[in-house]
C-alpha cells in the first residue's frame, strides 16, 4: 500500500461499509449494553444512558465483530456479547477520563461529571467495568479473560503514564508512543484479537489480527491528536486545543520541540509549565505548529502506522471482509467524525 491520503468522504465510506455489513450484530450490541447496564439504583441507570446516548461510532465493536467475521466465526451470540464487553471498557475509560482532564463536552454533549459530579461518574465508570467482567466470566473463554482484563490494566498504566508527564514539553516521541499505546492502541489490538479467538483462528493469524488493531489504533490517536490544531468543533465535538490546555504534550508540539530553536523551546517549555494556558498561549503555539508544519509531519506519522496496518491483513485470503478492514484504515487518517 502506497503512501496515499484518501479522500475524507472515502475515509468516511469505510466506517459506513463495516457498520452496514455488521448492522444487525451492532443493533444487538446495542441491545445488550442497554439490557446489561440497567440497575435499580435510578441515578446509575440515568447516568450510563446519558453517556452512552450522546453517540459514538462503536468502532471497537465493530472491530470485534469484523475480525470474527473475518476469520470465520459463524455462531450467535458469543461475538454479541464480547464486542458489549469490549465497548464498555472503552465506556468506563472515557467517563474516568473525563473526571482526570476536567472535561465539559464529549461529543457535542455535556459530559457526565459536568452533570453529576466527579465521584458519581467515577463510580459509574467502575459499574460499567463490573458489568464487563461479569460478561466475560460467562463467556467463559480463559484466553479472552486474560485478553481482556490486562488490557483494562494496561488503558490504566496509559493514563497514569501521561499523567506523570504532564506539561513536559521534551516529553521523548518514544515515550508518547508508549502512552497511546497503552491509552488507545492496547484496546484496539484486543478487539480484533479477541475475533480471532472466537473463531479459534492459529497464532498466525491472531497475531496479524492484534498488529492490524495495535497499529489502526496508533493512527487513530496519532491523527486525532493532530485534529487537536486544527479540526472543526461541529464535527468532533470538544473544543479544539483541548489537550494543549490540560497540559498533555502529543506529537505536534513534541515536533516542535524537535525542530525549533532554543528561544522556541524554551518558550513552549515554559508554556506547558503554566498551571492554566490562556488563548494567548495557543495562538503563539499554532504560530509554531504553521512554522513547522508539524500538523502535516503528524499526519505523516500516522500514515506510517496506517500502512503498517493495512499489510498486517495480507496473510488472509481477498475477501470482501478483508477489503473493508483494510479500507477502514483511511478512517482513522481522514475521517470527518
Amino acid at each position: 500500500m502506497g503512501l496515499v491520503v484518501p479522500i475524507k468522504k472515502s475515509a468516511n465510506s469505510a466506517y459506513l461499509e463495516l457498520k452496514n455489513l455488521l448492522s444487525e450484530k451492532i443493533n444487538e450490541v446495542e441491545t445488550l449494553i442497554q439490557l446489561k447496564l440497567k440497575s435499580d439504583v435510578d441515578l446509575i441507570e440515568k447516568m450510563s444512558n446519558h453517556h452512552l446516548s450522546s453517540g459514538g461510532k462503536r468502532l471497537r465493536a465493530l472491530l470485534t465483530l469484523g475480525s470474527a467475521k473475518l476469520t470465520g466465526f459463524n455462531e450467535q451470540a458469543r461475538d454479541i456479547n464480547l464486542a458489549a464487553c469490549v465497548e464498555l471498557i472503552h465506556s468506563a475509560t472515557l467517563l474516568h477520563d473525563d473526571v482526570i482532564d476536567e472535561s465539559k463536552l464529549r461529543r457535542g454533549s455535556q459530559t457526565t461529571n459536568s452533570i453529576w459530579g466527579n465521584q458519581s461518574s467515577i463510580l459509574v465508570g467502575d459499574y460499567l467495568l463490573s458489568r464487563c467482567f461479569e460478561m466475560m466470566v460467562e463467556d467463559g473463554d480463559l484466553e479472552i479473560l486474560k485478553l481482556l482484563s490486562s488490557t483494562s490494566a494496561r488503558i490504566a498504566q496509559g493514563e497514569v503514564l501521561q499523567l506523570q508527564h504532564k506539561g513536559e514539553a521534551d516529553l521523548l516521541e518514544e515515550t508518547y508512543i508508549e502512552i497511546i499505546n497503552l491509552k488507545t492502541a492496547s484496546l484496539f489490538a484486543a478487539a480484533t484479537k479477541t475475533g480471532a479467538c472466537l473463531s479459534k483462528s492459529n497464532e498466525k493469524e491472531k497475531k496479524a489480527l492484534e498488529s492490524y488493531g495495535k497499529n489502526l489504533g496508533l493512527a487513530f490517536q496519532i491523527a486525532d491528536d493532530a485534529l487537536d490544531y486544527y479540526a472543526k468543533e461541529k464535527f468532533f465535538g470538544k473544543k479544539i486545543g483541548k489537550d494543549f490546555f490540560e497540559g498533555k504534550v502529543t506529537l505536534p508540539l513534541i515536533s516542535i520541540f524537535q525542530k525549533g530553536n532554543d528561544k522556541e523551546k524554551s518558550h513552549l517549555t515554559e508554556i506547558m509549565k503554566k498551571e492554566k494556558r490562556t488563548e494567548e498561549d495557543f495562538n503563539q503555539i499554532l504560530t509554531l505548529i504553521n512554522k513547522y508544519k508539524t500538523v502535516e509531519s503528524t499526519f505523516k506519522k500516522a500514515e506510517y502506522f496506517v500502512n503498517v496496518s493495512y499489510d498486517a491483513l495480507a496473510i488472509f485470503p481477498d475477501t470482501d471482509d478483508k477489503r473493508i478492514l483494510q479500507n477502514l484504515t483511511s478512517f482513522s487518517l481522514n475521517r470527518s467524525f
